[in-house]
């Protein structure tokens, strides 16, 4: 269990930075885009902790299939809790700019803003494996020398994989983002659990294109080009069909409804047509 408490004393570490930073954004709220870096290096630091617990877990911790999931679902839930609704997904950042709901610069602050936080949890998780505090954290600092991919299917097979996963993801986050944080924050934990531990041997449907660079574009067994296209493209596509799917346009390209109909309710009742002049 000492391998356990060690990561527990890591994921309360990050949490506080995270709820920190989130804190004193409240005074400043143009620089907002920052909670999103902080919502980023939050959810990154911490995946990359349960990735070890995944990997290595079980055979240099004794920590079971059960202890990997539930320790997923209770990161996730608590990074909903804390950072609110800044969740840290660069899809999710486009879809709000689609819907009209964003600027275009506040857009690229905040994608840029998530990318760095992205990369700054890359630093800190090496830097915490390199303690070796654990034999699980000694192995895994071998090991990240020469990481695993989670991409385990073909180029086609993943980007099939990750559309579908982000369809089904946007369409419940869409139907739910207006629902009390009590309903929508547990259930998106939940799905996100789900998704990830279903799609666990094809692309762990990372659903976020700053995770998946966080979690596996430095692993070896692919070039950049082929995990932006399952990873980034393949999420943007998802989400792209799934904001088609539920309003039946794109606001920010088609103004006019191409899936559903805008009938009113009410008939306007006609006029009376002029009787013609008496000759």
């Amino acid at each position: 269990m000492s391998g356990l408490n060690a990561s527990l004393g890591y994921f309360l570490s990050v949490v506080i930075f995270a709820a920190a930073v989130r804190t004193a954004l409240t005074k400043w709220p143009r620089v907002s885009f920052l909670m999103e870096f902080a919502s980023t290096f939050m959810l990154v630091a911490c995946r990359l902790e349960v990735q070890t617990i995944v990997e290595v877990g079980q055979w240099a911790g004794g920590l079971g299939p059960d202890v990997t999931v539930t320790v997923l679902f209770v990161v996730l839930l608590t990074h909903g809790i804390i950072c609110g609704s800044a969740l840290g997904n660069p899809s999710v950042a486009v879809q709000k700019f689609l819907q009209l709901d964003t600027a275009t610069l506040p857009t690229m602050l905040a994608l840029a803003a998530q990318f760095a936080g992205a990369h700054l949890a890359l630093l800190v998780a090496g830097y915490y494996w390199n303690l070796e505090l654990t034999d699980m954290h000694m192995i895994k600092n071998l090991m990240a020398r020469e990481c695993s991919t989670s991409l385990l299917v073909s180029l086609l097979q993943g980007f099939f994989t990750e559309c579908v996963c982000a369809l089904i993801f946007h369409l419940i986050y869409l139907n739910l983002r207006r629902r009390s944080a009590l309903i929508r924050v547990p259930l998106i934990a939940g799905l996100l659990t789900f998704l990830s531990h279903t799609a666990s041997g094809y692309t762990s449907a990372y659903i976020n294109p700053a995770l998946a660079y966080g979690l596996t574009f430095h692993c070896a067994g692919f070039t950049l080009t082929e995990y932006a296209v399952v990873y980034w493209l393949g999420s943007l596509t998802g989400m792209t069909l799934a904001l088609l799917l539920y309003m039946g346009h794109i606001p920010r390209i088609f103004a006019k409804n191409l899936l559903y109909s805008q009938k009113t309710r009410f008939r306007v009742p006609k006029g009376d047509k002029p009787e013609k002049k008496k000759q």
